[in-house]
């Protein structure tokens, strides 16, 4: 089915916001403080308190990568990591400190392939 972008869209499975994995990070080693409950659902509870790196397992090295680089250069950004074999867009933000700017964390969600518009499949729908 076509949306009115033109865009095929993926209804089999639309997990909502709160299902897809979310959690924030502290500091530079990227400590897990917060988990919404898709995350709490993919990597477990035991995640929280300790390195990205450490307890959220299934995820390449791409996506830590990312982590840092938020981290590192304020900016946020975007790319598409292997979890567990499959294809999963990770977006990452900075999260700063409201009173002196600097950065303290990054902010970051995971979103499965399949839960994404399609290519189109001719020409936009009218």
């Amino acid at each position: 089915m076509d949306d009115e972008t033109g865009f095929r869209v993926n209804r089999l499975r639309r997990p909502s916001l709160a299902q897809r994995p979310a959690a924030i990070c502290a500091g530079p080693g990227q400590i897990v403080v917060y988990a919404n409950p898709g995350f709490i659902e993919s990597f477990g509870p035991v995640s929280i308190g300790l390195p990205a790196s450490e307890g959220i397992l299934g995820l390449d090295r791409a996506a830590f990568d990312l982590l840092d680089a938020v981290y590192r250069t304020g900016r946020p950004l975007g790319r598409w990591v292997e979890r567990d074999g499959a294809p999963w867009r990770m977006t990452a933000s900075p999260r700063l400190d409201p009173e002196t700017r600097r950065i303290v964390g990054v902010a970051f969600n995971l979103r499965e392939r399949s839960d994404l518009p399609l290519p189109p499949t001719g020409p936009p729908a009218r």
